[in-house]
């Protein structure tokens, strides 16, 4: 089966069940959040539930530069599997919480086994295909991203019908389920690097090589500075959109939770799509389509995320997160393929872990100062105010970010 030509495509519907239970999981929460107030009612407070969302997004960013060097250098197949049967038993203990406290606990130990994921997933995929299909791959992955977060909306519907612990459990099963199953279906990339035999790299690599290579390259450094920017609406739109559509809308969560994460699902999955397709065809005439494509995206968020903040009809906040969606998937579809222009296969999920943490970490602050925002009322500003930032981010990949190659292994 590995051998097949079609099998590079397998992996990424494989790892698209993993990415959609990776959002799925992580998700949930923040729909859910009205269901569990009863039972744990320090969530009733907006400080105290960005806190509990913070947490993940703090563990996670501080975990993603260790998991990227951790997938650089061991079988990515076991390293995804173990990290999918982590999150999901999780997710299924979450069920049992009876405190605050042991929800913030049970999602630092989730930030940690998910960190785990994107950077093997994302270079894994990057290897098995090449030049002519990689943003597509890329961005066909990131769509599993978009449908677990719009099905981690259903968490508020499905809790409002049963409970909220039942909910956390069924979800937590489906991802034991299949982390056993991908124990016969995935395998690992060979490289010339890698030996099937002992899996290990053959030449004997310092541990921290990869990112003091990454940390004297300025490409990377620009590329680093846009996706921290990019991050800030990006992590907002998933933790605090369901609230904001609640608010402006004037409609109860378990009907805004799912509006919310189906409307920005969607719209990214459209975008992703369409940025893979046009990245993968206008890279093969200039070797910045991918950058360009890229930058069409973060110039459809600005004024997106104007309209979203200060929009109050159905009509123009949901144009607003339709357009946000489709420019923020052109984005996405195409980081893991411009860090192949600059970056070895050696490196490269250690440059996504780089990435991830600091994206992350913004998404962090992000979420705790909305939390705030939120307390006093000004949720939509604090959204309007990110569309500067991005202009910002915008001119600096364009002006700095110039490729030679499209695979950096060609050199």
């Amino acid at each position: 089966m590995k051998n097949s030509k079609y099998y590079p495509w397998l992996v990424v519907a494989l790892l698209w069940i993993v990415a959609l239970l990776n959002y799925m999981d992580r998700q949930m929460l923040a729909t859910m959040r009205p269901s569990m107030e009863n039972d744990i009612p320090e969530l009733v407070s907006g400080e105290n539930f960005g806190r509990l969302m913070a947490v993940f997004l703090w563990i996670y960013a501080l975990m993603s530069p260790v998991s990227g060097v951790i997938a650089d250098k061991v079988n990515r197949k076991w390293l995804i599997i173990g990290s999918l049967f982590v999150w999901s038993a999780v997710t299924y203990a979450m069920g049992y919480a009876k405190t605050y406290d042991e929800v913030y606990w049970l999602r630092a130990i989730m930030g940690v086994s998910e960190a785990l994921y994107i950077p093997a997933g994302l270079s894994l995929i990057a290897d098995y295909h090449q030049q002519k299909t990689r943003s597509l791959a890329i961005g066909i992955h990131m769509t599993g991203l978009y449908v677990g977060s719009a099905l981690g909306g259903f968490g508020a519907t499905i809790a409002a019908r049963y409970s909220w612990n039942s909910t956390f459990h069924h979800f937590g099963i489906v991802g034991v389920v299949y982390s056993i199953i991908l124990i016969f279906f995935l395998y690992e990339k060979k490289t010339k690097v890698f030996d099937p035999e002992f899996n290990k790299t053959n030449e004997k690599v310092p541990l921290l090589k990869g990112l003091a290579l990454l940390f004297t390259n300025i490409s990377f450094w620009v590329i680093l500075f846009y996706f921290a920017i990019i991050s800030l609406p990006g992590w907002a739109t998933k933790n605090w959109l369901p609230t904001l559509f609640s608010d402006n809308l004037n409609i109860t969560m378990d009907q805004a939770g799912p509006l919310a994460t189906i409307t920005i699902s969607f719209s990214s999955l459209l975008g992703v799509l369409f940025g893979g397709v046009l990245s993968d065809k206008w890279v093969q005439k200039n070797i910045k389509g991918r950058i360009y494509t890229s930058a069409i995206g973060l110039s459809l968020t600005i004024p997106a995320l104007m309209l979203i903040g200060f929009g109050h009809s159905l009509f123009h906040v949901v144009g607003a997160v339709l357009c946000f969606g489709i420019g923020y998937g052109m984005f996405d579809a195409n980081n893991m393929p411009i860090i192949c222009q600059f970056v070895s296969s050696k490196y490269r999920a250690t440059a996504y872990g780089v990435l991830n943490m600091t994206g992350v970490g913004c998404g962090a602050l992000v979420t705790s100062l909305l939390g705030k925002s939120a307390d006093t009322g000004n949720l939509g500003y604090g959204f309007s105010l990110m569309a500067g930032v991005v202009l910002i981010a915008l001119i600096v990949q364009i002006s700095f970010l110039r490729p030679k190659v499209n695979d950096f292994d060609d050199l």
